[in-house]
């Protein structure tokens, strides 16, 4: 597993399968935010709610897949921001595990003061990408730090999940009718289980 991180994935799926259920993007949905990555090849992703680390894994894999061929040997940089200690320290070990400390930071706190810390330190001043998965009901507001902290600039990305399942409704009216914004769904399937669920990406225009 080591220096595997899909691999590390991979045994979190089956575990989350066989054993007990883990509130983990999955590999349907990681795979459609990983092509995201590909495509626009962000050089700043910020995921707010790391859990135990999964989406670190498989998309900070992505991120720095996506600027493997970089002239300025540029791998991105990847900050997942967890509320939870106890989760924070689990994706720092599967972390290293995984060989991608280079890319991935992890940060714990909650979300919003986070966000202004790392602003406040010099050590975020644009995102390109955005991960809302933590708690839904915490999405606009938290979205709104982002943008008052000018965080996101013209073609910056936002990428929420579980906007059917549980469900953000409030989100998806608040970056419909953003003017700054347009939006689109991309259904996905919550694993195991095979849930229909949808994820929402989101373009910021400036």
């Amino acid at each position: 597993m080591r220096n595997n991180p899909l691999v590390i994935c991979e045994a979190m799926d089956e575990f989350a399968a066989q054993q007990d259920f883990l509130i983990n993007i999955g590999p349907d949905k990681a795979e459609k935010i990983a092509a995201l990555i590909a495509e626009t090849k962000p050089s700043v992703f910020v995921e707010l709610g790391g859990y135990v680390g999964y989406s670190a894994l498989f998309l900070g894999n992505a991120l720095r897949n996506a600027h493997k061929d970089s002239q300025d040997a540029n791998n991105g940089i990847y900050w997942s921001l967890e509320a939870d200690p106890v989760f924070a320290g689990i994706t720092m070990n599967l972390v290293d595990l995984a060989g991608l400390s280079d890319v991935v930071k992890v940060i714990t706190g909650k979300a919003a003061d986070s966000l202004r810390r790392l602003k406040e330190e010099g050590k975020l001043e644009s995102v390109d990408m955005l991960f809302l998965d933590h708690i839904e009901d915490l999405y606009v507001a938290d979205l709104q730090v982002a943008e008052s902290l000018g965080l996101l600039k013209k073609g910056s990305y936002i990428v929420a999940d579980n906007v059917l399942r549980p469900g953000a409704p409030e989100y998806k009216q608040y970056v419909k009718e953003h003017k700054s914004m347009d939006t689109r769904a991309i259904m996905g399937l919550i694993i195991p289980g095979e849930f229909e669920d949808e994820i929402e990406v989101t373009e910021y225009k400036g």
